[in-house]
């Protein structure tokens, strides 16, 4: 017998399969999917078994047996495995990166730390309680007889350690002793009657999704921030599960998984596996664990949790599916949406796609009925959607107001009299975003990376956001000398002490510097949750999903941030964080308000999102991208080009280019190559082109000889995005 093997190895001209000989000794247990040990050249690598046959091609290299059988039961089961060369046509990645990104980082042989299984010892009787009785009362050992009491009583006892008398009552045959998995991730799992009277149109929208249970279907469920959708979720999950089925939800943040969990597991109890980054390698062990064993039928997780190998999937759920967090940067770079769909199609089951403000690309398939539109237009306790004032911050500068605008200060000033809550949003963190000395008008620079420092105060450091560079913020001026040097510019580290200084408020920010220690994210959103503070303050992790009822105002510092990107996208985004971030005030049975302050009143994006008009951004943005070429009326792809040398970088570049120009449709349009926004990453040099199609035949075959030309390149290293999310 012959396995094919496909080695865990992260050389791209190794992405391919190699023959090895089964030992005799396990023919039984090798199945396809499972992992082995083999020797590749001089190492012994892991690899996964792809194939199992009994005949093999003539081969240019020597055959070797396969040394160890890592796993009895496959990890990758037929879907898994179907998925990996799906998710290798779609994104032209390895394959063997593929079937990784599936998998925790304990299943991983790149992982040298070993994560056991975690087992709890527990004492249970081996006797009837009669025998128990009558040996208590004929024991003089005092231990024994308390032991054995409280065992009658209990059933099962938790033993930490083993004490000499538990050895003997074991060796009397009166006890023995069971281990059980213990899962190393704890949350609330007191089932309680959650349930709300759902409204008509959430009661259509759950019928419409259980009446396609079977059908591989997607639905864009399209609702304003309130309007229960996740209420919806639930319900369409409890049918499924009712049904025998299992459920995937997704969320888009960590941040949003907190206030979900809790709220599923009081629903279904402990029938529930997280996923997402904020566990542990061994928490995440353990709930792959739970799934793999069939122990639970629902996951909540953000992006990576589409993969949960879980069986007779009976609805897909993706909550906020306009984020960004959805697609994977870094290779492969999968699109969550996408990978939902190609299980959809596998398990015959509906996907639900929800957001108050859908990306462009999915309202326009609802429109081409491509998907079936779902809408909610009410808020689900028929509180009316927040008042929102925008402020021109021209005209607040004027008067002196830098930071805060007057009627900012006052409706905060207000609602902290009244006891209600407060959510500020700057989507910015750090202190300052840039050091730069006033008498030379020098800025300290990242020496790695093409952007300023950025000054963060509670360490007193300068630091990048991009390669992690870090170093103590400088007394003077490295260039000039002068002590003259200030922080320029707003982050949330800095905002917090101007709140601090401003109001007599209890101030709690959430942002990337907060929420780095394990469950800062839980600890923050609960306290907030309790009222223990005024304001919450953070970036636009605290925009999406979060449902505080005593918060009635909502206040954006600096609205014109993400208009500033170099980016096609750049309006839909500033569009979807006001819009949402907007969606947090007046949840409860207080109305909501919200204070915008921007350079830009007269934008599109804002006009429309004061007055939360989705569908008329929706045709003014559809416009713009019309006359632009870009999605959704035409597919982008993008070809990066990275390189440590400045001029050898931009050499291949151009040869790249040339060969595309050659190689494409006379009806693809070709931009570039140009400097990508961040030109200069960890002393690393981007180019990028930039490919806009409608259909090209050529397109594929194109990109994979571009990629196969650079795979034994050590100089120039080519990625390939299609549909990215930046560019």
């Amino acid at each position: 017998m012959y396995a094919k093997v496909i080695i865990e190895i992260g050389v791209k001209n190794v992405d391919k399969m190699f023959t090895y000989v089964v030992p005799d000794n396990m023919k039984e247990d090798i199945k396809v999917g499972c992992r082995v040990k083999v020797k590749f050249g001089s190492m012994v690598l892991e690899g996964f078994v792809l194939e199992l046959t009994n005949t093999i091609d003539k081969v240019d290299y020597e055959l070797k047996e396969i040394i160890e059988l890592v796993d009895k039961i496959p990890i990758l089961n037929k879907e898994m495995l179907e998925l990996g060369k799906k998710i290798q046509e779609i994104t032209l990645c390895s394959l063997i990166s593929a079937y990784q990104v599936m998998l925790p980082k304990a299943l991983k042989a790149s992982i040298k730390t070993n994560i056991n299984t975690k087992l709890i010892r527990y004492a249970v009787s081996n006797k009837k309680d009669m025998e128990l009785i009558t040996y208590i009362e004929n024991t003089k050992y005092e231990k024994q007889r308390e032991f054995l009491k409280k065992l009658i009583v209990e059933k099962k006892i938790k033993v930490d350690k083993l004490e000499s008398y538990l050895n003997t009552l074991e060796k009397n045959g009166l006890i023995k002793f069971i281990y059980e998995e213990d899962y190393r991730y704890k949350f609330n799992t007191n089932n309680s009657d959650t349930r709300v009277i759902l409204n008509n149109e959430q009661e259509v929208c759950v019928n419409k999704v259980t009446n396609s249970f079977g059908i591989s279907k997607t639905f864009l469920l399209y609702g304003v921030t309130g309007s229960g959708k996740t209420e919806v979720y639930m319900n369409i999950i409890e049918k499924a599960i009712n049904k025998g089925m299992s459920a995937i939800m997704l969320v888009p943040e960590i941040s949003l998984t907190p206030q979900i969990v809790e709220r599923f597991t009081l629903r279904f109890g402990d029938n529930i596996a997280i996923l997402h980054s904020g566990l542990s390698d061994a928490e995440k062990y353990d709930e792959y664990r739970k799934i793999t064993m069939g122990k639970v039928r629902i996951v909540v997780g953000a992006r990576s949790a589409i993969f949960a190998p879980l069986t007779n999937i009976g609805v897909i759920i993706i909550d906020e599916e306009h984020t960004a967090t959805y697609k994977q940067e870094n290779h492969p770079r999968y699109h969550a949406r996408d990978i939902a769909i190609l299980r959809s199609k596998y398990h015959n089951c509906p996907i639900v796609l929800g957001s108050a403000t859908p990306s462009l690309e999915s309202f326009a398939r609802a429109m081409n009925k491509n998907y079936e539109l779902l809408v909610m237009k009410k808020r689900a306790n028929n509180m009316v959607l927040p008042d929102v004032h925008i402020v021109d911050m021209k005209e607040e500068i004027k008067r002196g107001n830098y930071t805060f605008s007057k009627l900012l200060i006052d409706k905060i000033n207000e609602k902290i009299s009244k006891g209600e809550q407060v959510i500020l949003l700057l989507n910015r963190r750090g202190y300052s975003p840039l050091i730069k000395c006033s008498k030379c008008g020098e800025v300290e620079k990242c020496p790695n990376c093409d952007i300023s420092l950025t000054y963060h105060k509670s360490s007193d450091s300068l630091r990048c956001h991009y390669c992690n560079y870090t170093k103590k913020c400088p007394s003077k001026c490295m260039k000039c000398g002068s002590t003259d040097i200030k922080g320029i510019g707003l982050g949330t580290e800095k905002l917090e002490q101007e709140i601090i200084d401003k109001f007599k408020a209890r101030v709690i920010r959430m942002d990337a510097d907060t929420t780095s220690k394990k469950g800062m994210h839980e600890k923050i959103i609960k306290e907030f949750g309790l009222g223990k503070y005024d304001i919450l303050l953070g970036t636009q992790m605290i925009a999406k999903g979060l449902d505080f009822p005593k918060v009635t105002l909502v206040g954006v510092i600096n609205a014109d941030m993400s208009l500033c990107v170099p980016d096609f996208r750049s309006s839909e985004r500033t569009f979807q964080l006001l819009s949402q971030v907007s969606g947090r005030a007046g949840r409860g049975k207080y109305p909501g308000e919200v204070i915008i302050q921007t350079f830009n009143p007269e934008h599109y994006s804002i006009r429309y999102a004061k007055n939360h008009d989705y569908l008329n951004f929706y045709k003014e943005e559809m416009a713009i991208r019309k006359q632009l070429n870009y999605s959704p009326y035409y597919f982008i792809t993008l070809v990066r080009i990275s390189c440590k040398d400045y001029e050898e970088g931009f050499k291949h570049a151009n040869k790249i280019k040339d060969y595309l120009e050659k190689n494409l449709s006379s009806d693809t349009i070709l931009l570039g190559p140009t400097m990508a926004s961040m030109f200069k990453i960890n002393n690393i040099y981007n180019y990028q082109c930039i490919i806009k199609y409608k259909k090209d035949l050529k397109l594929k075959d194109t990109l994979i000889n571009i990629d196969n030309i650079y795979k034994t390149n050590n100089k120039v290293n080519v990625e390939i995005d299609v549909d990215p999310i930046r560019l």
